[in-house]
């Protein structure tokens, strides 16, 4: 077992979960802010509101998707801090052994 690889494979991982957070909370941020613009328009006029729904629905992000995925960035950088953890265990006991 190399020690530099377990290490590289909990830093990759914990790049990756904090990737997907970012992108899950941009992706947040959007659905909540088009929403807010949408009842701003909603109140303008009715007609307006009903287009732009149509026109937004595959441009929204999901909301309850978003939230599942920031959920697993979290597991994900969690898991990737374990790695990480046991990687330095096993290079304290080589270390200890050769010492």
């Amino acid at each position: 077992m190399e020690i530099s690889s377990a290490f590289n494979s909990g830093v990759q991982g914990f790049q990756k979960a904090r990737e997907t957070a970012n992108q899950a909370a941009e992706d947040i941020v959007a659905s909540t802010a088009l929403t807010t613009e949408q009842e701003n328009i909603a109140s303008n006029a009715q007609e307006t509101n009903k287009m732009n729904n149509q026109a937004n629905t595959n441009q929204i992000p999901d909301l309850n998707q978003s939230i599942v995925n920031l959920k697993v960035a979290e597991f994900q950088a969690k898991a990737s801090t374990e790695v990480i953890k046991s990687a330095d265990d096993a290079l304290g006991t080589l270390l200890d052994v050769t010492a």
